[in-house]
């Protein structure tokens, strides 16, 4: 997910994906505790990509 898309969307919306990563990351924690998946790579990626978008989220309220 790159910061330019991410800062074209509404807070709101934001809001919804930060919902769906941290349930993503979940899941994904989840798969790797019952050897379900051997991919480390996609928690990591899932966090990164939360992380952009509480990023893009700290900066909206602050020049709002």
């Amino acid at each position: 997910m790159k910061v330019v898309e991410l800062r074209e969307k509404s807070i709101d919306e934001l809001l919804k994906v930060v919902d769906d990563l941290k349930a993503s990351v979940h899941q994904s924690q989840m798969d790797l505790m019952m050897n379900k998946s051997q991919k480390n790579s996609d928690i990591r990626n899932a966090k990164k990509d939360l992380a952009r978008v509480m990023t893009v989220i700290g900066e909206k309220k602050r020049n709002a």
